[in-house]
């Protein structure tokens, strides 16, 4: 049942809807009157001064309209409402105000973009819908005079206008939006079905929403929310009955692992909470780019709750419950009998956790411990141990990541259960099995010798990353194992919605991704760590990059990965993500007669790698580069020079050939 329009009752996720008809009948106190009472917090009187002005521009400019007005309409997923949408014909309207600006604000016009493009993306009501983002200046005087541009897609670039030309806009626009009418109530009941990247994930989690809210819901994604449920309803149960559990998770790259985790974390991240939970990582660049993320978030809506001219509240320490796992693990040593605080410990990508030679010798050179001798899974558990009455962790596990040398695997954490912990029982994902996570004859060993269990909810099949097509990761897989055929297929169903291209050039390259990336979609150039002979072309991945500024800041930071000047190596962008990404693919894995080449850099020269440990460390690497954009990549393959013995184009031409063959488009020169 509808709620009707004067019904004070919060209408979800619009706090005030109704027909333009009605709309323009009721009273400026009985619409505001709703929007105070459907809103969650308490209203300032410089939103009601907002809404008044809104309410009288829309009622000047719909006058003629047929349709259905919507305001504050909720966004979970950015942690944003839209001012207004107006629903007529064909055609949305997504109407941004900037009270009291005369200037159309770069940012502002990127943030109504975004709402558009989230509507679009996510919102099921939206997706065939011609979408106009409308951006309004109160104190302008003139509307600018700008082409009317609209993508394939439906989605018009953002329109500047000032309040008194919004009418005439409305009415033109409506002519350019042909197609079926859009019904405004099954629109407001449609489902919202968001993938987040990890940051805004993180944000929206903070700020307690629910993974439900902010996580696709549609059927080949549901495993998200009942891996979230079933971690939940084991760590209740280890707590109700006074028992240790370790649980393993795993997923492919993408599927939203890390989402889980921090799931769990911020739900019980209070510290008085007798579940309290702490999210660690090894991953420093994840954790420094989430703890700025969320600190920055904090900060802006506690200066926004003190108002523009009041002094922002200290943030909320999110370090509490967001940690590097080194300093966890060091935190044991201070005091070798008291458990740590939390009884719930996450752990993130876990199989690359420290293995026995590399804890020992770190223990023995940095933290002054001669008599260290156990591994970084051993001595973790050995801490939550510690607790007398109950205790979980969960390992989130991916599969081909390692990309540090001494990295365990997960059959560390299984050996050292089995071996030194026999009370504490283990829930497995039945897909840990699977060859590429490596957990080899140590699951054999845990399955013969103790109780487990195997379980189907821990593990994640779907890629939540790219969320414009599903099998990205697979296609990966399939070209780094240089299975032609499969990657053939594979690209052949993504290549539509998830573009890839290749190219010679990386200016065209660069070029690509600007016009592509649309509002405040981010994109930037990765490389692997190895890749030292990409310095001709200006790309010197020994630049020390600072994560949070290349993931975080805006268009106008040097710094940022906008700039396309910084690249970003499989270190800085593990774990994290962007919408568009340039891979440069060096000469430290090349294709050669129908195999790869593993090299590295020495010197003057490149020398082939041979150990196998360190030919997995640089597959992985492209790997993670691989599967780091959510909407599209272009692959740069150098040309390469004659003159310059250490790039010949031998050394580039079979990769750029192979890439071709599995059915990657090439870009022209520029």
């Amino acid at each position: 049942m509808t709620a009707s329009p004067t019904d004070l009752r919060r209408i979800d996720p619009a706090w005030f809807h109704a027909p333009i008809g009605k709309f323009l009948s009721l009273t400026y106190d009985t619409i505001i009157g709703a929007l105070t009472t459907n809103g969650p917090h308490a209203v300032e009187p410089t939103q009601i001064d907002a809404w008044v002005f809104e309410i009288e521009v829309l009622k000047r400019a719909l006058a003629q309209i047929p349709g259905h007005v919507f305001f504050e309409f909720d966004i979970p997923r950015m942690g944003r409402r839209i001012d207004a949408v107006v629903i007529s014909g064909a055609a949305i309207f997504v109407i941004e105000f900037k009270v009291g600006s005369a200037t159309f604000d770069r940012s502002a016009v990127e943030q109504v973009w975004d709402y558009a493009l989230d509507l679009k993306y996510f919102h099921g009501g939206s997706v065939s819908a011609s979408i106009v983002p409308i951006l309004i200046a109160t104190d302008a005087t003139a509307s600018p005079v700008d082409p009317i541009r609209r993508a394939s897609d439906g989605v018009f670039h953002p329109i500047l206008v000032c309040a008194n030309d919004l009418r005439e806009l409305l009415a033109a626009r409506l002519e350019d939006c042909a197609g079926v009418a859009v019904d405004p109530l099954q629109w407001l009941r449609s489902r919202y079905q968001p993938t987040p990247t990890i940051i805004e994930a993180a944000k929206a989690l903070y700020s307690r929403h629910s993974v439900d809210e902010i996580a696709r819901n549609d059927a080949g994604a549901v495993n998200l929310r009942l891996t979230s449920k079933r971690v939940e309803d084991l760590i209740d149960l280890a707590r109700r009955d006074g028992r240790k559990m370790i649980l393993f998770i795993t997923g492919v790259p993408g599927a939203g692992k890390t989402l889980v985790g921090l799931n769990v974390a911020t739900t019980r991240r209070d510290r008085e909470s007798p579940t309290h939970a702490v999210f660690l990582s090894g991953n420093g660049p994840l954790v420094a780019v989430l703890v700025a993320a969320l600190t920055r978030d904090e900060k802006a809506r506690q200066r926004k709750k003190a108002g523009v001219k009041g002094a922002a509240q200290k943030a909320n320490p999110v370090k509490a419950f967001i940690q590097n796992v080194h300093h966890f693990r060091d935190a044991a040593l201070q005091d070798l009998t008291e458990p740590p605080i939390e009884h719930v410990a996450i752990f993130d990508e876990a199989q690359r956790a420290w293995n026995l030679a590399k804890t020992v010798d770190f223990m023995k050179k940095r933290k002054k411990q001669p008599n260290f001798s156990d591994s970084e899974p051993t001595w973790l558990i050995r801490y939550m141990n510690r607790h007398t009455d109950w205790a979980v962790i969960v390992c989130l596990v991916g599969g081909g990541q390692e990309i540090h040398t001494g990295e365990a695997g997960i059959k560390e954490w299984l050996e050292a259960a089995t071996e030194h912990f026999p009370d504490w029982e283990l829930y497995v994902s039945s897909r840990l099995t699977d060859s590429e996570y490596a957990a080899g004859r140590a699951l054999e060993i845990v399955t013969h010798a103790r109780r487990e269990v195997l379980d189907d909810a821990l593990h994640l099949s779907v890629s939540m990353r790219s969320f414009r097509a599903e099998n990205v990761s697979a296609f990966v897989k399939a070209v780094l194992d240089l299975e032609v055929d499969r990657a053939r297929s594979l690209i052949g169903e993504i290549n539509a919605r998830y573009p890839i291209r290749v190219t010679r050039d990386l200016e065209a390259a660069k070029i690509w991704v600007r016009t592509r990336a649309r509002g405040s979609e981010r994109f930037g150039m990765v490389a692997s760590s190895k890749a030292l002979r990409l310095k001709p072309h200006a790309i010197d991945v020994r630049t020390d990059v600072d994560p949070v500024h290349w993931f975080l800041d805006d268009r106008d930071d040097i710094r940022s990965s906008y700039y396309l000047e910084d690249c970003a190596t499989e270190f800085q962008v593990q774990g994290l993500e962007l919408d568009w990404t340039i891979v440069n693919w060096d000469a430290d894995l090349r294709c050669l007669d129908g195999s790869w080449r593993y090299h590295a850099f020495k010197g003057k020269k490149w020398q082939k790698v041979n150990a196998e440990e360190r030919r997995m460390y640089l597959k992985n690497a492209y790997r993670v580069l691989l599967t780091r954009a959510r909407q599209g990549m272009v692959i740069f393959v150098p040309p390469g020079d004659e003159k310059d013995p250490t790039r010949p184009p031998s050394f580039y031409d079979e990769t750029f050939e192979y890439l071709t063959s599995v059915g990657l488009q090439a870009l022209p020169a520029e």
